[in-house]
């Protein structure tokens, strides 16, 4: 052998060129994995084609009562007063519910304004999870697992993880006012996944701590250079923190976060008309008038995964008053999205999800109130790739039950990834020696719902 070939000519012409050919693949695997470390937040390819491009999570945080708004139950009507299956004494609602539009579809008087959209729709009336109490069903709702120490990643990491970013100056997942409670950051974190898949909070006001730069923009970037070449010297040295590729990421992105952020949220931009529509005011009544118009803003600069917030909905007690209140403050905001989506065209590309933790029980709960109901309940969608005017599944005649289409939470995990134009079961992250993903080990397309 020529002692002067070198090792690259070797696998070149040995073995019929196969080292060669092993050589580079190796290489050009590097430099993906370079790549990707490089723009970790860059656009990815789906596994398939999607059907949305991003996701508004409508999330009424504490559990609504689906019996006082969109499940008619007129057997339990009819039998109010009576024992209940499983005990307590069935109580009817007290408010009056009638049909809309062209399916028929029965609706409360407490959402006026979302009825008219009724024929959009998708309902899933068969949802059932685990566990009763709000921490765990929340977190549950939000990463897959009822188990808080787990601390596993959330749907809005997952989905930032599959399928990357389309605003490199934005983030990719906002949550607006989320709960401070009930797992609080658990809910948008990233858990093991890099830190740059975490959700970025936001307030009902588009305030996000420190945004507003104090110092001039060209000074400040030579100082956040001078930091990044530190970070950069750290990162290959041994020992140095796992996050730091996402602390990296994260600086770059604040930056850019500085004019992009407000300039979005501006409501300055929006006609009058519009603004009515969504019934945005000041205060706390206009809490979740102005995140859904700020949902629509993001959405529409390519923020994949928003989601906005509204508490106060564990009705206990003062059930009827409560709803009275709390259905004010979303039934027009919801409406106006819906209508904003579809004039705009974006409905055809995005999906809208509404829902909470859990439902409520028909039985009372004291002189005016409802327990909490894990095992039937409704949520609903519409938009992008969602069968319009549609119900899917059934609870029993008094809205206790999930008898028809049972769905848990992990199958609406595995829809939601599918609608995106990811299989849930290939979408994993290698974690503490095994694959890790938002289903876990169950989850089921709910493909009679899809287009």
């Amino acid at each position: 052998m020529n002692p002067f070939f070198s090792r690259r000519e070797i696998l070149r012409t040995t073995a019929a060129g196969f080292g060669s050919v092993a050589l580079a693949g190796l290489l050009g695997s590097q430099g993906q994995s370079q790549e990707k470390m490089l723009h970790p937040l860059a656009p990815k390819e789906p596994h398939f084609q999607p059907k949305a491009k991003r996701i508004i999570f409508l999330f009424l945080e504490g559990a609504f009562s689906q019996l006082d708004t969109w499940e008619y139950k007129p057997q339990l009507a009819a039998d109010h007063g009576k024992p209940g299956p499983g005990g307590g004494t069935l109580v009817a609602s007290k408010f009056k519910f009638q049909q809309y539009g062209e399916t028929g579809t029965w609706v409360s008087e407490l959402f006026p304004n979302c009825a008219k959209h009724v024929d959009k729709l998708c309902f899933i009336r068969g949802m059932h999870t685990d566990t009763p109490a709000h921490p765990q069903a929340v977190i549950q709702l939000h990463t897959g697992t009822a188990i808080a120490s787990l601390t596993r990643p959330s749907m809005g990491s997952w989905l930032l993880y599959g399928l990357g970013s389309e605003n490199q100056d934005l983030p990719g997942y906002i949550t607006i006012n989320p709960p401070p409670n009930f797992g609080g950051a658990i809910n948008y974190g990233s858990a093991f996944l890099p830190a740059h898949f975490q959700g970025t909070k936001l307030s009902d006001r588009g305030e996000l701590t420190n945004i507003k730069p104090s110092r001039d923009a060209r000074l400040q970037r030579k100082q956040l250079d001078f930091i990044q070449s530190l970070n950069e010297n750290l990162k290959g040295n041994t020992g140095a923190p796992e996050d730091l590729e996402g602390i990296i990421q994260s600086f770059e992105l604040a930056f850019k976060m500085q004019s992009k952020v407000p300039e979005i949220l501006d409501f300055a931009s929006e006609s009058q008309e519009t603004l009515d529509a969504y019934g945005i005011q000041d205060g706390p009544a206009g809490s979740f008038a102005r995140q859904c118009l700020m949902a629509r803003k993001l959405s529409e600069a390519g923020v994949r995964f928003v989601e906005v917030c509204d508490p106060g909905w564990d009705h206990h007690n003062n059930l009827n008053q409560g709803l009275l209140t709390r259905t004010k403050s979303v039934d027009q905001p919801i409406a106006a999205l819906l209508s904003d989506l579809e004039q705009r065209g974006m409905l055809d590309d995005t999906l809208v999800l509404f829902g909470s933790e859990f439902g409520r029980l028909p039985q009372a709960q004291g002189p005016d109130g409802r327990d909490h109901n894990i095992t039937g309940y409704p949520m609903w969608l519409a938009g992008a790739g969602v069968k319009p005017g549609f119900s899917y599944g059934a609870t029993d005649e008094y809205g206790r039950v999930a008898v028809d289409g049972r769905m848990h939470t992990n199958d609406l995990h595995a829809t939601l990834l599918a609608l995106m134009g990811l299989d849930h079961e290939t979408l994993t992250y290698n974690y503490a020696g095994r694959d890790f993903r938002l289903t876990d080990v169950a989850g089921r397309v709910a493909s009679e719902i899809l287009t």
